[in-house]
């Protein structure tokens, strides 16, 4: 087979399956797990936190938007960081993202155990977890349509929860269902202790669980080389995602502390089993536990699609073996699943010799890793509007609003929430883990001599390029746009 008839990355995903799949990815265990932790730190003021922090991933996300609809190619960010600033900053993000999401995956296949012992309380977590792997890797492996199909309904039910949840809570609030007619108001949100019970200390110490909580939402750049109608898709999914999560996080945690006392939430169980089981919904703890698993398989399947991706990507740069940029008949790269598959094993370990500590040593360290990737998001956005002409930053489609400060600001916060990782025990494992891998990386990177290689000539792309062939109009032009991305 000629090497330009081999098989090729496809483009299987339709908007409907990339605006779910960011929400799946996005909603996850931050939410369902997560949200009691960052409660119990910052109380009531955990939804100015969750706001800031929706802030923040409104700006990263429309810098990469701003990137991805000029040049949507596989490895998104690892890419542009690699064009835009050093070859370096390219092998280290996507190494990293590729790290970032088998720890993340870890901490979903641990939650899965979790959720497990709710039916099966005398099974070990790791058996659960292990299953769980295995089913999600299998449907990665089989087509990237049938990924798309199995994610968009799994972050469907989740979703469909959480907005039952808040019109029930609301009802709850203003009419008094569930309270024999007598409206419940929003006065828990300062009776104890106060909007800001721990004060602007405890709403700091919050935020790298609030964080932790949007790792997932950037997986929409991941998709640009396998979406239908990329310049389309791409923007209406970014601008609609953003709004939707911060509607759930802020929108569900509003109504659960309207209704329950802050200080009360985590210690009878899940606070959206509490809000249904309070309605009277019959086997409410089930349903919801039934929920909260398909959250944690959503979430691990889009991992499992992100890393392989990314190893896609690296293997076609030179900075993985060669043989993880094959794809096989169905266009899926199948050697980078499995090898994404194959280090999450360490997280089934793990939850056999650790289970108790695994969820926090993990949810911390993929915190640090996310943080790296949105700031190379960022800093690429920077120095990409920068190398453009003045006619071609005009043609821009698709543009970060208030350009430069905006970047930079987004910036000064997440380095900010680095620092504040250092005072909790809980996150202070990820400043050693973290710097530990990427100094891992630097030696590996220059003690094989990969800065000394010459870039391809396939590596960057011109505005002008895509709009001579085409792009993105009609299927030609996507046809034209798979060749000029795939080596």
């Amino acid at each position: 087979m000629k090497k330009q008839d081999a098989p090729q990355l496809h483009r299987g995903l339709e908007q409907r399956h990339i605006t779910l799949m960011s929400l799946g990815a996005a909603i996850g265990v931050g939410l369902f797990l997560g949200s009691a932790s960052a409660i119990k730190l910052a109380g009531p003021g955990i939804l100015l936190a969750y706001a800031l922090g929706g802030a923040a991933m409104f700006f990263i996300m429309r810098a990469l938007g701003e990137m991805a609809i000029h040049n949507p190619v596989a490895g998104s960010f690892s890419r542009y960081a690699r064009d835009y600033i050093k070859p370096v900053f390219g092998y280290l993000t996507g190494w990293n993202y590729w790290f970032l999401w088998v720890i993340t995956c870890m901490a979903e296949i641990t939650a899965v155990g979790i959720y497990m012992e709710f039916w099966f309380p005398d099974m070990p977590r790791w058996i659960w977890a292990l299953a769980a792997l295995l089913v999600m890797t299998a449907v990665n492996l089989i087509a990237v349509k049938l990924y798309g199909e199995l994610e968009f309904w799994f972050a469907l039910i989740k979703i469909v929860t959480i907005i039952l949840m808040i019109g029930l809570g609301i009802a709850m609030i203003v009419f008094g269902l569930g309270n024999g007619g007598e409206p419940l108001g929003i006065s828990n949100l300062w009776q104890h202790g106060g909007i800001f019970a721990n004060g602007f200390y405890g709403l700091l110490m919050a935020m790298p669980m609030v964080l932790f909580a949007y790792l997932g939402i950037e997986m929409i750049g991941v998709t640009a080389g396998e979406v239908q109608n990329p310049k389309k898709s791409l923007s209406k999914a970014i601008d609609t995602v953003f709004w939707r999560i911060l509607l759930f996080y802020v929108g569900a945690l509003f109504v659960i502390m309207s209704i329950y006392p802050w200080d009360e939430i985590g210690k009878a169980g899940s606070p959206f089993v509490m809000t249904f089981d309070k309605i009277g919904i019959p086997y409410a703890a089930g349903i919801i536990n039934f929920v909260v698993i398909t959250a944690a398989l959503s979430s691990c399947n889009s991992g499992i699609f992100s890393t392989a991706r990314m190893l896609f990507n690296l293997g076609q740069q030179g900075e993985a073996p060669s043989r993880f940029s094959r794809v096989t008949k169905k266009g899926v790269p199948g050697l980078a699943t499995l090898a994404s598959a194959g280090a999450l094993l360490i997280g089934v370990a793990l939850n056999y010799l650790v289970p108790e500590k695994v969820f926090t040593w993990l949810t911390s360290i993929a915190t640090f890793g996310a943080i790296w990737t949105w700031s190379i998001i960022l800093i690429a956005q920077l120095r990409f509007r920068r190398g453009l002409r003045s006619a071609e930053r005009n043609r821009l489609s698709y543009k970060m609003p208030w350009y430069p400060y905006s970047s930079y600001l987004t910036l000064g916060f997440l380095a900010g929430v680095i620092g504040l990782m250092a005072f909790n025990p809980d996150t202070r494992v990820s400043l050693i883990v973290g710097p530990l891998w990427y100094g891992i990386l630097v030696a590996f990177y220059y003690g094989k001599g990969l800065h000394k290689r010459k870039r391809s000539a396939h590596e960057t792309y011109s505005l002008s390029s895509l709009e001579t062939a085409g792009y993105p109009e009609n299927k030609d032009a996507n046809n034209v746009l798979e060749k000029q991305t795939s080596f």
